[in-house]
């Protein structure tokens, strides 16, 4: 197993950089870089930030010059071709493409991640601040959806063609198909001073002044504006989980060893927990890892702005539209590592809940 390990760790260096390559060559030749973005910002038609420095500290032409008119920038025409160098310069685009690769392949070795190029902080600071979010947001969500979804799942393998099985499967196919967005909106119309109650907060994790309360009173307060965000998450989220576990717990009972320890006249209940629990939930509980990450990865950017939440998913679409280079590849590494480390947790999973699977005598 260790063996396994180390080539599982190893593995992770090629696939880490192959994702990293590949992302970063095709956000270079994508229209609208972080030089567009600061260009429309000073000609006004942008929202980008940290162009107004460079049109104080450079001169600006009137009526534009050839080099300006031929500029590889669009919106550039019109200005002097030293505050474009400028800008150039002050975002790290003077320098050829093969150097600017090989600056972010070392820099991202040493976890250097610089700082991000419209927000003045750095882009580890920038995750620290958004990550309670995310981590709030997809932890419970994903402790809920398996707490639920599990025990459902096994009574309805149990009850399996009864009317049970079926209301419960109408109940999370019909969750399913709403929209967690939309879901959320009915959420704050109801009870978030909509139209008919005003229960619940609309902002943040916590209540303004909560920095000065007694802890039991800021951890109510914390699950207080956590309530209708998990909610809105988790509603979609129980369907392919139950009718996981459901298919998964009926193709262990009717296999010959059920039917033997029937047959010896074992208890239907020590049968399920005893026997068929164990089996039917490998595919289930190690894939927890996956499921934990995949929910914290793709933090949803409608429910982060419908409750005011600033979280992961924001942050990324944001960097997104402005192009902020340094916050789109720093969270894609960081991402990307984890996500192939749980992956590997994942597999070690399997081997404690059934040590009869062994992944390096199967290679």
């Amino acid at each position: 197993m260790a063996a396994y390990i180390v080539r599982r760790l190893l593995l992770i260096i090629p696939t880490l950089w192959a994702i990293i390559t590949i992302n970063f060559f095709i956000v270079q030749i994508a229209p609208g870089g972080p030089v567009d973005q600061a260009i429309a910002d000073m000609q006004g038609l942008g929202s980008g930030g940290g162009a107004e420095r460079i049109t104080r500290s450079g001169p600006r032409g009137e009526g534009g010059s050839p080099e300006a008119k031929v500029s590889k920038y669009r919106g550039a025409r019109g200005l002097d071709p030293e505050v474009i160098a400028e800008i150039e310069k002050r975002y790290g685009f003077d320098k050829p493409l093969p150097v600017r690769y090989g600056e972010m392949l070392k820099n991202y070795l040493t976890f250097n991640f610089g700082e991000s190029l419209f927000r003045g902080k750095s882009v580890p600071a920038l995750i620290a601040e958004r990550l309670p979010v995310s981590i709030s947001l997809g932890l419970w969500s994903t402790l809920i959806i398996y707490l639920v979804s599990i025990p459902l799942g096994i009574r309805k393998a149990v009850k399996n063609g009864t009317p049970f099985d079926l209301w419960t499967s109408t109940a999370i196919i019909l969750g399913n198909a709403i929209p967690s967005f939309l879901f959320a909106v009915i959420l704050v119309v109801i009870f978030s001073g909509g139209s008919f109650f005003k229960i619940f907060p609309l902002r943040g994790l916590m209540s303004v002044d909560s920095a000065n309360w007694s802890l039991p009173a800021r951890i109510l307060d914390y699950f207080w504006h956590l309530t209708l965000p998990v909610i809105a998450i988790t509603i979609g989220g129980f369907a392919t989980l139950t009718m996981l576990t459901k298919n998964s717990f009926l193709d262990e009972i009717h296999k010959q060893y059920v039917m033997t320890a029937r047959a010896k006249g074992l208890a239907e209940k020590k049968i399920l927990l005893g026997h068929v629990f164990r089996n039917a939930m490998l595919i289930v509980i190690a894939g927890f890892p996956s499921a934990f990450i995949a929910m914290f990865f793709t933090g949803s950017v409608l429910i982060e702005v419908i409750f005011s939440l600033d979280g992961m998913g924001l942050l990324g679409f944001e960097s997104t539209m402005q192009r902020d280079y340094p916050v789109i590849f720093a969270t894609l590494y960081i991402f990307t590592l984890l996500g192939l480390l749980l992956s590997l947790v994942s597999d070690l999973m399997y081997t404690v809940i059934d040590p009869r699977i062994d992944f390096e005598a199967r290679e």
